[in-house]
This record gives structure tokens, sequence and C-alpha cells, in this order.
């Protein structure tokens, strides 16, 4: 059975999206910036972090506003993902979208549907927040990949909001260092 790996982009002042999201501002006010190190100031060593762990998962998980804010409007309904991706939503479309599939019924439901695909290979929680959240609470995660970007949004969706930290103990198993992010691997003490 493959890992389960949360993986989030975050600000230094621990948010994960500006705030004012809407379709036409996926990432909030500023929270474009989140992502130079994957979109703008792109390094070969970045590319090589996320080209590995592209190849290596199996399923994607996403959340709703992930989907209805970044994906649906920005890749206009077309999956950016080579593997079949799980939306976590009460708002399922009324038209299929080929390689989604919209799961209702919760996080163990959603990771039920991405392991009977994934075999070995990694299933990609992605995100959003209020995702993540829901992972780690129920400590269903094998993994946590933070990449934190240097900059401070002050405002926004905070990614810890609503952990039950008392419940979660983790190690650090790796730090990788770019110009735009420092990437972060913890592993939680079981």
């Amino acid at each position: 059975m493959g890992k389960v790996i949360l993986d989030i982009t975050m600000s230094l002042d621990g948010f994960v999206a500006g705030p004012n999201i809407t379709e036409a501002n996926p990432m909030g006010d500023g929270g474009q910036r989140l992502h130079e190190w994957l979109f703008g100031a792109k390094t070969e060593e970045a590319a090589t972090l996320l080209d590995d762990f592209v190849k290596g998962s199996g399923a994607v998980i996403v959340g709703g506003t992930t989907y209805h804010t970044a994906i649906d409007g920005v890749w206009e309904s077309v999956s950016p993902f080579v593997v079949p991706a799980f939306v976590l939503t009460t708002h399922i479309p009324t038209t299929a979208r080929e390689g989604f599939t919209f799961v209702p019924d919760g996080i163990e439901a959603a990771l039920a549907q991405a392991r009977a695909v994934a075999g070995d290979k990694y299933i990609w929680v992605m995100g959003g927040a209020h995702v993540i959240q829901q992972y780690l609470n129920a400590g269903l995660f094998d993994e946590l990949r933070v990449h934190i970007a240097p900059i401070l949004l002050g405002a926004g969706r905070r990614l810890f909001e609503g952990v039950n930290a008392a419940c979660i103990q983790l190690d650090n198993k790796g730090v990788v260092e770019t110009p735009r992010a420092v990437h972060m691997v913890f592993v939680p003490v079981r």
C-alpha cells in the first residue's frame, strides 16, 4: 500500500492562501506568490523534487474549494494530473469531469477510493488547508510535506488552524532548500 502524503505550500506566517479567495483569484490576495518556487522561479532542484514526487504518485486527493476555484476555473475542467483525482466536495457537478471522481462521503471514503487505484504509489493529498487539517486530525497520513515560501501574507487561510496539536507528534525526515522555498518533510511519531 502506498504512502499517504500531505503536501502543501505555506507562507512564513502560516497561510496557504491569501484573503478574498474567488474563482478569479483562486489563491487569494497575494497568494500566487506562494508558488513562485513551482511556477515562476523554478530551479532544477525544485523541478526534480516535484517530478520525483509526481512520478511516484498513483492518486491525488483535493478539496472542493481547491477544485472549484483553482482547477475547474484555471484548468477549464481538464485534469492537470496524470493520475486519478478524488475531490472531497458536497457540490458534485452535473457534468462528468474526465480524471475526477467526486466524493461527498468524507476523507476516509476518498482515501479508500484513492488506495484502490494507487497500488504501491503515493496518495498525494494536496489540500487545501481544510483537507490537510482533516487528515492531520484523523492521523491518516504517512508524511507531511510543507514547502515554506519566504513571503508574509498577513491574512488568509491558516494551515494549522483547527488542528488538534496535542494529538500530533512529528519527526523531521528531511529538508531541501531552494531559492524560493524550504521544503520540509515530517513523519508522524506512532
